[in-house]
């Protein structure tokens, strides 16, 4: 995950607040799924939730990754100075539901992020990084699930202010053996400006020469 700058956040620390980013709406129960019904819910092998123990993991931006930097410079490593700062990414909410069955608990996972443009931003398209993690935490904590997705965001103006949201309905993961250990799995989500490892491609086989016919 990216580090937070704090000569960059500092700069956009005002416009966030004016802008009402910064106040703490995190696991709200908004319409991030496109409902007005968008809260926790639980589904156990048919049993309503009042009938189990169960809860759904919550849902947490890991540590520095709760801000994305865009510099205005292709290719540029680490992160870009105050002036070039093309876009400036946040995530405002988050929000999930589960289900169970068969053994397998099932999320649906939505964050609500906003792109502000920099001082050297302007119109085009913000290339959002996003992963979604589930971590069984513990003295030695172990991910269970890692998703990774790269969002296109368009921003029209010079100077704008653009809402995204995206939502991962496939995250399954099976319970533990313990079904009360379920409370120690949490949900990570966060820029992850490193992004998905890129896929080792298996070169293609070399072909073997035609053999010559003998001659007589």
């Amino acid at each position: 995950m990216m580090r937070i700058g704090t000569g960059v956040t500092a700069l956009f620390g005002l416009a966030l607040a004016l802008g009402g980013c910064g106040t703490n709406l995190l696991n709200s129960t908004s319409n991030i799924f496109g409902s007005s019904k968008a809260t926790t819910g639980n589904a156990v092998d048919g049993v309503g939730a009042s009938d189990t123990d169960i809860e759904c993991p919550g849902v947490d931006v890991r540590t520095g990754a709760a801000t994305l930097m865009i510099g205005s410079k292709p290719g540029e490593v680490g992160e870009p100075a105050v002036l070039d700062l093309r876009y400036q990414g946040t995530i405002i909410r988050t929000a999930r539901e589960c289900h169970v069955n068969a053994g397998v608990m099932t999320m649906k996972v939505g964050i609500e992020g906003r792109i502000i443009t920099g001082p050297a931003g302007g119109p085009g398209t913000a290339d959002v990084p996003l992963r979604i993690a589930v971590v069984h935490e513990g003295t030695n904590p172990k991910t269970i699930v890692s998703k990774f997705a790269r969002i296109p965001v368009i921003v029209n103006n010079a100077v704008d202010r653009v809402t995204f949201t995206h939502v991962d309905s496939d995250i399954a993961f099976p319970m533990p053996p313990v079904p009360a250990d379920i409370d120690a799995y949490v949900v990570y989500v966060g820029f992850d400006a490193l992004g998905a490892p890129p896929e080792k491609k298996t070169p293609p086989a070399k072909r073997k020469p035609a053999a010559k016919p003998k001659q007589s």
